[in-house]
């Protein structure tokens, strides 16, 4: 199965928390990879999520440590769409 890895960058104005994390994450620009396979048998090009990863600390944030966090892609959205609200 063909597969690939796409990069993205998101925007958080405000801390923020995702499950599985030990705490809240400052607000910043953070990478997010997403691994996707091919579907098959498709007449065109369509690609299926199957992982998603967020890398630690904020791309703007000085830290000795890097790290990528495997995340769910709809818990993301969620924390992006919270973000977004107005107050």
């Amino acid at each position: 199965m063909t597969s690939r890895t796409t990069q993205t960058v998101v925007h958080f104005s405000s801390p923020f928390r995702l499950p599985g994390f030990d705490g809240a994450q400052p607000a910043g620009e953070y990478r997010v990879d997403y691994d996707e396979e091919l579907i098959d048998g498709v007449s065109r090009l369509a690609w299926r999520r199957i992982g998603a990863f967020i890398h630690l600390p904020a791309i703007a944030a000085q830290s000795s440590t890097l790290q990528m966090m495997p995340i769910h892609p709809s818990d993301l959205e969620t924390a992006l769409e919270k973000d977004h609200k107005p107050s």
